[in-house]
């Protein structure tokens, strides 16, 4: 079993979406903007011809080959585990050096650290140089990332959300201050140097570029979409109920799955799939007339507000959904508190895989996505990797090429002994093998084991059967399989914004002003006011900026 992906709590992600455009390359009247302070507040453009000077040459590392080839963004699947593996790096990537500081999230009880934690002595025996994981609380990163920022005092290796960027103002200030330019290292056939960072999707590195340098490496994403509405499937067919087909369906769920009495509630958080069934787009859309429209002014976005909140007006959602910005909604679902939550697919495997051996029939299940008013769904998703991990500047030529080889390492294929570490750790210590070969995470695994290596690194995704999880392969890609036709087009597909600042000011406390409204401390009708004060304070300075990115790429 994978560790899973970071599965974020869906209330602070609600609004994120609105600077998370999914762009890979940025114009500035044909020239390459910089990163200065003007750039920074007011956003910066660089044509896709200019990002792709940077970017590494691809060459692909595949050791083994799929059972379920990925398709464009779906990765590939794998139903066996391999009975021989490889050694993917034969050179010891560390030269004995200082400890390598990073800093990384995480969404789980904090693993034991350096000197009481015996995975993370395996893996730094074999890197040669010990990696010193500060893993923080995935719920608050964005202060640890702000205060660390704003301090000028960042580790050796950082890792830094996507939803996260867009949340900081000047953030492409940031990079080029605090952050070494890899550009010299990577580009082009340099990359060979590193060929498991070579092997990374192209498009995860279009991502990596701020003001026209190659500033990160990227963990690109296992699947596009954004969320999925996931239920308790042993528990709904078990109470006689059938999974809903529509949004009166899904209403009418909620009241019959709904028992206070038996701390029961039908609903977690699930704004952003509602919003999806009612065709709401993620961002912008192109108006018939020309020009875009943002999704507070359509009329999908007030249909989707509305119906989720009578789910709360009358009482469908969890009080601890609704008294907080973000409940700890994955306990509430492992308990059977809750029938269903939205949540990233990442989330999806190792709870499946954990709460198996709480309870055999536990069934966890994306719900099918379905339409509204006779109209198609629209699902949100993007390439945009998942992390970004950036080196320190200033630690000198030697020391950061040592830290590209560690990340090399941690990029190891599946297929690998590296992957196989990274991933379980040590056999017959952290993890076990079923009968089909696969590992089988133990206590000591899971309570040890917290992606330390896993989300500085990027990886070529993969999707790989378990003893614990036998079934995940083949549901996991049968959805993508099913509704990849749905997910929204990119209107900015190519292109890499960096977002003016008022924009990034805005989205918080948008956000809080429509979690109001959800939860029914004020009226429906206060969407036109907030709607109103959005668009004042940067809302429609951003309008300008994306139409204005559109037209200078000839869209």
């Amino acid at each position: 079993m994978q560790p899973s992906l970071p599965d974020v709590s869906t209330d602070r992600r609600t609004l994120l979406r609105l600077a998370g455009v999914g762009a890979a390359a940025t114009v500035a009247g044909g020239t390459l903007a910089g990163c200065s302070k003007e750039a920074g507040s007011q956003g910066s453009a660089t044509k896709a011809d200019a990002i792709r000077a940077v970017l590494p040459t691809h060459k692909p590392a595949e050791l083994l080959k799929p059972d379920i080839p990925g398709e464009g963004p779906i990765p590939d699947g794998y139903l066996t585990y391999p009975r021989e593996l490889v050694d993917a790096v034969t050179e010891q990537p560390g030269r004995g050096g200082a400890p390598i500081g990073t800093m990384s999230p995480w969404w789980g009880p904090a693993p034991p650290t350096l000197g009481r934690n015996s995975y993370l002595a395996a893996v730094n025996g074999k890197l040669g140089v010990d990696v010193n994981p500060s893993l923080q609380d995935g719920g608050t990163y964005a202060d640890k990332l702000n205060a660390m920022l704003g301090a000028r005092d960042v580790p050796e290796l950082l890792s830094v959300p996507n939803w996260e960027v867009d949340k900081v103002a000047r953030f492409s200030d940031a990079v080029k201050a605090l952050f070494e330019d890899l550009t010299d290292h990577l580009k082009g056939d340099a990359a060979a140097t590193y060929p498991y960072l070579a092997a990374l999707p192209t498009g995860a590195w279009e991502y990596s570029v701020w003001g026209g340098r190659l500033h990160a490496v990227p963990f690109p994403t296992d699947g596009p979409f954004a969320y999925a509405l996931f239920y308790r499937k042993d528990l709904v067919a078990g109470a006689g109920l059938g999974a809903p087909t529509s949004p009166e369906e899904l209403y009418e769920f909620g009241k019959k799955a709904t028992n206070p009495g038996k701390g029961v509630w039908a609903f977690g958080s699930v704004f952003d799939m509602v919003q999806q069934f009612f065709g709401c787009q993620q961002i912008w859309r192109k108006k018939p007339d020309g020009g875009l429209e943002h999704k507070f002014e359509t009329a999908e976005f007030r249909a989707a507000l509305e119906f989720t909140a009578r789910l709360f007006a009358e009482g469908m959602v969890h009080p601890d959904t609704v008294a907080s910005k973000g409940a700890d909604e994955k306990q509430l679902f492992k308990g059977g508190k809750i029938l269903m939550y939205q949540d990233g697919l990442g989330a999806w495997q190792g709870m499946q895989g954990e709460q198996s051996k709480v309870l055999a029939s536990f069934d966890m299940q994306p719900l099918p996505v379905f339409g509204a008013n006779g109209k198609p769904a629209v699902i949100w998703g993007s390439e945009k990797p998942v992390f970004f991990t950036f080196v320190k500047k200033g630690l000198g030529e030697e020391r950061t090429r040592e830290l590209l080889r560690v990340l090399n390492w941690c990029a190891a294929p599946f297929g690998s002994r590296e992957f196989e570490l990274r991933e379980y750790g040590v056999e017959g210590k952290h993890f076990t093998r079923g009968a089909d070969g696969s590992p089988v995470p133990t206590e000591l695994g899971r309570k040890e084991l917290g992606a330390q290596y896993t989300h500085i690194g990027g990886r070529v995704p993969v999707k790989v059967r378990s003893g614990d999880t036998p079934n995940y392969v083949r549901d996991y890609l049968g959805y993508y399989q099913k509704h990849i036709g749905l997910m929204e087009k990119d209107l900015f597909a190519g292109i890499k914004l960096e977002l003016p600042a008022n924009w990034s000011k805005i989205i918080n406390p948008t956000e809080d002003k429509i979690r109001d409204i959800l939860r029914g401390r004020r009226p429906i009708d206060d969407l036109d006011q907030v709607r109103k004060e959005f668009l004042s304070t940067g809302g429609e300075e951003g309008r300008a900026f994306f139409e204005k990115a559109l037209a200078d790429n000839g869209r």
